[in-house]
């Protein structure tokens, strides 16, 4: 559910934050751009994010080469790398963003982990999430619109219904803000909307070793800007957050908001 923008230098940001280094390039100092690597088919989206150096581990190009965007974008053209309407003032992220948010997650989405999705939406993100956790694993994809629910589980359906089958994909209606604390604790947690302030409960439902990826809203003098926020739960549970990217996401909010915007 996410419309994003990003304000950054593409290739030195990214491959720092894969590093995991601490380096942030301040917002007045970098150009404003969109990343398009349109396809004509997921096979060439996919290898446009790779050479572009979005998609940075081999385990998430496999993820998007394994789950076809056109079965959860239907529109026209569901190759284009721009967020796309799925109906109730939500989208499909853009290509570009489900290649970060995978390549930044790699490492918890290891065979077996656990994973959770705030704001589901299409139920794409939650399909790549799934076959990198493996049939041994599970993705819980969260939602506070019934509607979506229905939509995103017939998209699995159509396009891996092996995930639905072997239960590794679970789609629940929700507030999100609040997580999904029964099948917790998650190795990894992906919110798809910005967060006035970071969600300790999402937090709290990181297992050890895990990492949350979260937009959360920044007031720096009179603007209202976006960051996007990696926080990491060490073995012994301490807590280290960094700034990866500035972004532009839809605010994580409740459901009659979310419709009347």
């Amino acid at each position: 559910m996410i419309i994003c923008v990003l304000f950054y230098d593409v290739r030195q940001t990214f491959s720092a934050a894969l590093r995991g280094s601490s380096r942030w390039i301040a917002r007045d100092s970098l150009r404003s751009m969109a990343w398009h690597c349109n396809g004509t088919t997921n096979q060439e989206m996919v290898t446009k994010l790779k050479d572009a150096g979005i998609l940075a581990t081999d385990r998430a190009e496999a993820a998007m080469l394994a789950v076809d965007r056109a079965k959860y974008c239907h529109e026209p053209d569901p190759y284009l790398d721009r967020p796309r309407r799925i109906g109730y003032n939500v989208t499909i992220s853009a290509p570009h963003m489900h290649a970060y948010a995978l390549s930044i997650l790699s490492d918890q989405l290891f065979d077996g982990a656990k994973a959770l999705d705030v704001g589901s939406g299409s139920g794409y993100l939650s399909a790549c999430m799934a076959f990198m956790v493996g049939s041994g694993g599970r993705v819980i994809g969260i939602e506070h619109i019934p509607e979506l629910i229905e939509i995103s589980t017939r998209n699995v359906r159509e396009d891996n219904p092996h995930f639905l089958k072997e239960d590794r994909i679970k789609f629940v209606v929700g507030d999100g803000r609040l997580g999904h604390p029964a099948d917790g604790p998650y190795n990894a947690i992906h919110v798809g909307a910005a967060a006035e302030t970071l969600p300790e409960t999402l937090i709290d439902q990181l297992a050890p070793g895990g990492r949350l990826i979260c937009p959360v809203v920044a007031i720096k003098g009179f603007q209202r800007l976006q960051d996007l926020l990696q926080v990491d739960k060490s073995t012994d549970g301490a807590i280290t957050k960094k700034k990866l990217m500035q972004v532009s996401y839809v605010p994580l909010t409740d459901p009659t908001t979310q419709l009347r915007n």
